[in-house]
């Protein structure tokens, strides 16, 4: 695939994103991170499924790849998504909300990993970065919980989101099957004293794991 048919699958893709309340109780969330093994040409996918609102874990899983796709901004899902899809259709049917170390609509083609998945699996999905990809916001409050709005071609696409008393904010955004606010209180529930979330944290922690052991 090169980028003009890339671009035009993002399209397409995000076309069919929907913000709609998630239709069910959510009792589980998962949490998706990916490491690289360069020298080897591989990618280790890792999942963290916990009980929700509890965070308990459930289940800590991994799957290992090849990379078949090149880095390019903008374009990472392609790179990363087959190997979590792989990964998450052997539990897609015990998780309720998927949370991604990454964006979803707030993409400059509005389709961050966390939507070009959740389009692809058709579940709730969200993305919570560490970074700011597009837009422009007003720093939040200081304060743990404290939040701003995030614009991108005059819409509302991610909030920016204060996990911990002054520390960086991360950035929510809608993956699919998900509002905003929403999203937005999902994560604030999975924050413990970490700025990342647990789900996420523990999925990088997985695959970092997994990676030094090697």
């Amino acid at each position: 695939m090169n980028i003009n048919e890339a671009r035009s699958v993002q399209k397409k893709l995000a076309n069919n994103i929907r913000e709609i309340k998630v239709s069910a109780p959510v009792h589980t969330v998962a949490g998706f991170d990916v490491s690289y093994l360069k020298e080897e040409n591989k990618m280790i996918a890792g999942m963290v499924l916990l009980k929700y609102p509890s965070l308990d874990i459930l289940e800590s899983v991994t799957h290992t790849g090849k990379i078949n796709f090149p880095y390019i901004p903008g374009y990472l899902s392609f790179r990363e998504a087959p190997l979590l899809i792989e990964l998450i259709n052997n539990y897609i049917d015990k998780i309720d909300v998927f949370i991604f170390d990454g964006h979803g609509i707030a993409h400059p083609r509005g389709l961050g990993i966390a939507s070009h998945i959740g389009v692809l699996i058709q579940k709730p999905s969200i993305g919570c970065a560490k970074k700011k990809l597009v837009g422009q916001y007003n720093e939040p409050g200081k304060n743990k919980g404290d939040v701003s709005d995030l614009y991108f071609n005059k819409q509302l696409v991610a909030k920016v989101l204060r996990t911990r008393n002054n520390v960086k904010p991360v950035f929510v955004s809608v993956g699919n099957l998900v509002t905003l606010n929403e999203a937005l209180r999902v994560i604030l529930n999975c924050v413990k004293k970490f700025r990342i979330p647990e789900p996420t944290r523990l999925a990088h922690n997985l695959v970092t794991s997994q990676k030094q052991n090697r």
